[in-house]
């Protein structure tokens, strides 16, 4: 999948989810010159998905990341689209949808209908099995996961990782891709989680636990962390950034997959999931953001 010139082949890309990792990711993938189509089940989906991008590259063009005509330039090259089917002319296809392996395979089995025989498939996923989801399509030696990390604009780093079948082709395409992006790749085998969250959801986790147990208070405990281990927000506080269901996905991932108790999710995180308070997005998580101010809800 090279042109005669040595270059990429891959042109047009195709992101499936047009939430917050998703819509960051059409938003570096258009800034980086590509033309983007961004996928979701509505088109009222789709348009927040793009005012999100418009802002946010409204905000680089402030800072003097981007020019203007940068921004007008990328903001020109995403199509928002709602069907599989508008997706046939792609030659990499990201999906990012939610953090659940059904509702993934779901997604693959119903594009690869529609794509083209030589088109890629990435999953974004940050913890299931990149072996498995490839095994649900019809091209798993052309299957990668693509892990970018949140918010996608801002983050450096991409976590390139093979399934069992990924061709040495496939790799190398997505790792051209990903330098044309201007990210710094860290190949990881797959294994649960991957590396960045089997790192860091198990400390977030351990965070939950010290709360559930009363060693300390939300604000202590975020207060602790970030003026004594130098981290720029706190675990609580990160964890109602990515969203609690995530935190919840990723951690259940880990204990099913690697069978060690260390994993288990903690029980006020599940009781958090169940009550619906999942963070900023819901306005409530380990924190009540309906107010001027974030207000600890423990």
């Amino acid at each position: 999948m090279t042109d005669g010139t040595g270059e990429t082949a891959i042109r047009k890309v195709g992101v499936i989810g047009a939430g917050q990792m998703g819509n960051g990711i059409a938003h570096v993938c258009a800034l980086a010159g590509y033309d983007v189509k961004l996928n979701d089940l509505s088109l009222e989906r789709v348009e927040s998905g793009l005012a999100t991008i418009n802002g946010n590259m409204a905000r680089q063009v402030s800072s003097g990341r981007i020019s203007e005509e940068e921004r007008q330039a990328a903001l020109g090259k995403i199509v928002g689209c709602e069907k599989p089917a508008d997706l046939s002319d792609v030659d990499l296809v990201i999906e990012s949808a939610s953090e659940n392996e059904e509702i993934k395979r779901e997604i693959f089995r119903a594009l690869c209908v529609t794509l083209k025989p030589e088109a890629l498939l990435a999953t974004n996923t940050s913890s299931i099995s990149i072996t498995r989801l490839a095994a649900s399509t019809d091209r798993p030696e052309r299957f990668i996961g693509i892990h970018f990390m949140n918010p996608v604009p801002v983050m450096e780093l991409v976590e390139l990782v093979r399934g069992i079948a990924t061709e040495d082709e496939t790799f190398e395409l997505a790792r051209a891709f990903v330098d044309r992006l201007g990210k710094t790749i860290a190949v990881s085998e797959d294994f649960p989680a991957f590396m960045v969250n089997r790192i860091l959801l198990p400390m977030i986790n351990e965070a939950i636990y010290v709360l559930y147990e009363g060693v300390g208070s939300v604000e202590a405990i975020d207060t602790a962390m970030r003026l004594g281990a130098r981290h720029p927000m706190g675990p609580l506080e990160l964890a109602d950034f990515i969203g609690l269901d995530t935190c919840l996905s990723i951690m259940q991932v880990l204990y099913e997959g690697l069978a060690d108790s260390k994993y288990r999710p903690c029980p006020l995180l599940v009781k958090y999931v169940e009550a619906g308070w999942l963070g900023r997005k819901a306005n409530r998580g380990f924190y009540d953001y309906r107010g001027d101010t974030p207000v600890p809800t423990r």
